[in-house]
């Protein structure tokens, strides 16, 4: 299990505070961290919509064409800290950098979608593998030549010793009302 945190973004160190701001919301159907799928490989096409706030929906000219498209997210549950953690796919500690736990120092999610639709600043999307409510950070279009590498080593996980795909809730705080943290 994962520990809790210190600072959000700068420290004692001298290291710059780094302004970081939701530019919307996904709305997915998973609604706590047990039983959503850990992958948008996963997630077998469950549907959810970002919504952008309108000051930033004209952004979203020319994303009709793209199939795919990266979320970049808030993961504003997850329980942080913890430098080696046991994740989903394996039953031993490896280092968080290493694995895709929503344990990381700053709880960044990265996600691969299906873009279904567009309407407005609304986009229906599939594959989601993040929580209801989830704060948006940025949209990034999916470009098949520069971010695949299906032929890359994928260390520990290429021997994964467990066949997991729906988390379990054990990176995540309870989901009631005044334990989100804003980004």
């Amino acid at each position: 299990m994962c520990a809790g945190r210190k600072g959000m973004m700068g420290d004692k160190e001298g290291i710059a505070p780094v302004p970081v701001r939701s530019i919307g919301v996904i709305r997915t159907p998973f609604r706590t961290a047990e039983g959503t799928p850990i992958m948008p490989l996963y997630a077998e096409g469950a549907e959810g919509r970002v919504i952008v706030d309108q000051q930033w929906a004209l952004g979203l000219q020319d994303v009709e064409g793209f199939e795919r498209i990266w979320l970049i997210y808030w993961m504003d549950r997850a329980v942080l800290g913890a430098l080696r953690v046991v994740p989903y796919r394996d039953t031993r500690k490896h280092g968080v950098f290493a694995t895709r736990s929503p344990c990381h120092p700053n709880p960044i999610g990265l996600s691969v979608v299906r873009l279904l639709a567009r309407r407005g600043r609304t986009l229906r999307v599939a594959d989601v593998d993040m929580l209801d409510g989830t704060p948006l950070l940025d949209i990034k279009p999916y470009i098949p030549a520069a971010d695949a590498h299906p032929g890359s080593r994928a260390g520990w996980f290429d021997g994964a010793a467990v066949d997991r795909r729906l988390a379990d809730g054990r990176f995540h705080e309870a989901t009631r009302p005044g334990n989100r943290r804003e980004p």
